[in-house]
């Protein structure tokens, strides 16, 4: 039911157009900018990725070593010790050491300076055990302790890197925030162009940054520049550790592969670095506010939805927006001749222009020296370039909402996208419309959606996770087409016969979505398939049942009070599916409308109303209940529907004002309301007691049947054990015409509890009416079967009770 005409996609150019001014007025309130620091990057793909494209690798093993730096000049308070200082440091990725620029202690950690040897070396307190171990090995008693200082006491000190070369400036020891004594030696190698906190305290003091990897996750010349050669071209990931740890040499206290959480590319599941290049980043910390008032008002499906988006949010400062892709939206950017970046309004207007007349393809394809991308204003100041770089994927997505002129009823995904879809279009939207320098109390309307749901992921019947790489993905089409149950065997007689598949359409696959909590992980299988298909068999028989019992003539009969209490029912009922349905519980919508099925409608109405229909006037509600049943299947099984709709009795097909269930679903009422004259509120009242008296009656009639006394229910005589004075009387009394029809048995007696049984009896089955003193007593028959209506009611063997005789005798005359 999509509006097909109308749709769109990420690569259609009005779409395209739509982003690259989405991305201008981010630029134009100041959202927008460059920057050399580190990054995601995936050395597999070539190009930076953002958080929502990486995968946890919980297995990665990495090669992690303690190595130890010189310090130079003199530490006060260790006056009189002659050897060398040292500083411990441990790293996973001693590949990064090349760029270190600093080492990390915190001011409030204590350190030790032990003796190892003639020389000695700077430990946190916290973690003397484990370096002591590394050192001196296991049952070493601890080392001498030469003295013991403040974090904040060492910080200013210098050390040397061997690996910055003979004429590198010592590089300073810093407080870092960060530094714990959870693991290694309490001091961290800090490496700006190759860790985020890294990043933020170097820079803070002014420190340079680089990064000396390329594109493809090799060494440059810079890694190494006393001698280039010996690093140069290594993989940092496959031997960029191994060939670092040679050119320290006895700088390398111990070497050991570690287990831990990595990030990985989503895309290759190769792992990714992070690596400091020239990017372009969305400043989120200035619209983070707003962006978090808005959720305010958006619903969320689960819940818990809202914590986990906002917690992304809040956890995010800035947005890395530029790829370095083969495809995708191109970041409008020219540069100059220095590589400088030139981006104004006019030059993205002037992009915009040429991009609408020639196509985003051309960005890549026309030759780089062609002046047409060039702005008039620029074209007599130097030599300027198109940028390669690429807009985020979640850019692309994050700009659906321009496609709209309003908010979204509803953002459909699974719980990845917090991080992702969810977000990016939360953070593009609230920048492109929220006005700048308000607060967050006009974030009314900012929000791309209202309500936002969200699912969880498909399981294989042994409860793993669709994969791919597992190879354990179930298609829709399996589903619809039913090669994923046993096949069938053709009617055909002899041992060839033809296996067939029972196809189950596209309804068993809607009605398996709907029947799973898919707020969490949901199960596709063999035997949940079965499942479904079972009840898609239920929903068709109950339909047959009622096209093939439905007459015209029923419009006209009287109601019974079991009919208005069915269409009491059907109305509940109704009104519970479309309470659920607004608000995405669909499993909670087929769980009322299949409880309804099984006991509201089969076993009690439709029960009851066999007599009716074969024996007597052939009335009742099944008009009413077809359409109601209908309208609540229609949003899961709309090709039953359809097909049922098609098969209506003739007489309902004539009638104009017989609506399809998908165009009138819940408001409207299913039966014409001068019909109902039973007094509603009595029958509510009524409503419990006689279901439960129902179940009561069925309960001693199985324990009748278990003894092999009774039959059938119509073989029950039926007592209703009543306390004196007890209020229920009234209502059995009021419906006492219809107690043998609602229950399905050939006589109820009503009798005021006296304490003593039914006389002239040789048995009887009790059972409780639950919610009630009340009881119920199953005996014997006594009169005897009618052969047309087997009610246990004729005065004479074969022959016809007063009722069917009266019909009969009306049929002959």
């Amino acid at each position: 039911m999509g509006d097909w005409d109308r749709r769109w996609t990420t690569m259609d150019a009005a779409y395209e157009v739509k982003q690259l001014r989405l991305f201008q007025q981010m630029m134009r309130r100041g959202l927008i900018y460059r920057k050399f620091k580190p990054v995601y990057w995936s050395p597999s793909s070539g190009t930076a990725l953002a958080e929502a494209e990486l995968e946890y690798n919980e297995e990665h093993i990495s090669t992690a070593a303690y190595v130890r730096f010189p310090i130079v000049g003199d530490l006060p308070g260790l006056e009189g010790f002659t050897g060398k200082l040292y500083a411990v440091i441990w790293t996973t990725t001693p590949w990064t050491l090349p760029a270190n620029q600093a080492i990390a202690v915190h001011d409030d950690l204590a350190y030790h300076v032990i003796r190892v040897g003639d020389d000695a070396m700077l430990v946190a307190d916290g973690c003397l055990a484990r370096v002591t171990k590394v050192l001196f090995g296991e049952g070493e008693e601890g080392p001498e302790i030469l003295a013991t200082f403040q974090g904040s006491q060492l910080t200013g000190l210098r050390y040397i890197n061997p690996l910055h070369g003979k004429s590198a400036s010592p590089r300073p020891i810093i407080h870092g925030s960060f530094v714990t004594a959870e693991s290694g030696s309490g001091l961290v190698h800090c490496a700006p162009g190759h860790g985020f906190d890294d990043y933020l305290a170097c820079t803070a003091l002014g420190m340079s940054v680089s990064a000396p990897v390329d594109n493809d996750g090799l060494f440059t010349d810079e890694a190494y520049p006393d001698e280039p050669e010996k690093l140069t071209g290594i993989p940092v990931l496959e031997g960029g550790s191994k060939a670092v740890m040679a050119l320290l040499g006895e700088n390398v206290l111990d070497v050991h592969k570690y287990k831990h959480k990595y990030p990985y590319d989503w895309r290759t599941k190769q792992p990714i670095i992070i690596r400091a290049t020239a990017q372009w980043f969305a400043d989120v910390s200035l619209i983070k506010d707003q962006a978090l008032a808005a959720l305010e008002e958006v619903k969320f499906i689960p819940e818990t939805g809202k914590n986990r988006l906002e917690a992304f949010v809040k956890g995010r400062s800035e947005w890395c927006i530029s790829r370095q892709r083969a495809w995708g939206v191109p970041i409008p950017a020219l540069y100059d001749s220095k590589g400088d970046a030139v981006m104004t309004e006019e030059t993205i207007d002037h992009i915009i222009s040429v991009i609408q007349e020639r196509g985003t393809d051309a960005w890549w394809s026309d030759a780089p020296n062609d002046p047409a991308w060039i702005p008039a204003s620029l074209r007599n100041t130097g030599e300027y370039s198109r940028g390669m770089d690429t807009m985020d994927v979640w850019f692309d997505s994050g700009s659906s909402w321009t496609q709209a002129d309003r908010q979204a009823d509803v953002y459909l995904e699974g719980s990845d996208q917090h991080r992702g879809w969810f977000q990016s279009s939360l953070l593009t939207r609230v920048a492109a419309t929220a006005t700048q320098n308000t607060g967050t109390t006009n974030a009314l309307g900012l929000s791309p959606f209202k309500t936002l749901v969200t699912h969880g992921f498909t399981l294989d019947q042994d409860g793993k996770k669709m994969s791919k790489s597992l190879g354990n993905i179930i298609s829709a089409d399996q589903v619809m087409d039913g090669s994923l149950l046993p096949p069938l065997k053709t009617k055909k007689k002899g041992g060839n016969a033809p296996l067939i598949k029972d196809a189950l359409g596209p309804d068993a696959l809607r009605l398996w979505v709907a029947g799973c909590d898919y707020t969490g992980d949901i199960v596709l299988g063999e035997p949940v398939l079965k499942a479904v298909h079972q009840s898609l068999i239920k929903y068709r028989t109950i339909i047959k049942m009622l096209t093939g019992s439905m007459h015209e003539s029923a419009r006209h009969k009287p109601l019974t009070a079991l009919d208005h209490i069915a269409i009491i029912q059907l109305k509940d009922v109704m009104e519970e599916v479309g309470k659920h349905l607004d608000n995405h519980e669909f499993n909670k919508a087929l769980s009322s409308l299949n409880r309804w099925v099984t006991n509201d409608l089969s076993a009690f109405y439709l029960e009851a109303l066999k007599d009716r229909l074969y024996c007597a006037d052939g009335g009742g509600v099944l008009e009413p209940i077809f359409i109601g049943f209908l309208r609540m299947l229609a949003p899961v099984t709309p090709v039953l529907v359809e097909e049922a709709w098609e098969h209506r009795p003739q007489w309902l097909q004539e009638d104009k004002s017989a609506i399809h269930p998908l165009q009138q679903l819940y408001s409207s009422p299913v039966i014409d309301p001068s019909r109902l004259v039973h007094d509603e509120a009595e029958l509510r009242e009524a409503i419990p007691i006689l279901t439960n008296t129902h179940a009561a009656i069925k309960a001693a009639s199985e324990l009748a049947r278990a003894g092999k006394v009774l039959g059938s229910s119509l073989q029950c005589s039926v007592i209703v054990d009543i306390p004196n004075g007890a209020k229920v009387l009234r209502i059995f009394e009021k419906y006492k015409e219809e107690l043998e029809a609602m229950f399905v048995v050939s006589s109820v007696e009503l009798k005021i509890n006296d304490g003593r049984s039914p006389q002239g009896v040789e048995w009887k089955y009790e059972q409780k009416i639950h919610g009630t003193n009340c009881s119920v007593w199953v005996l014997p028959p006594r009169d005897h079967k009618c052969p047309r209506c087997w009610r246990y009611v004729a005065p004479k063997e074969d022959e016809l009770c007063g009722r069917c005789e009266d019909i009969v005798g009306g049929h002959v005359h």
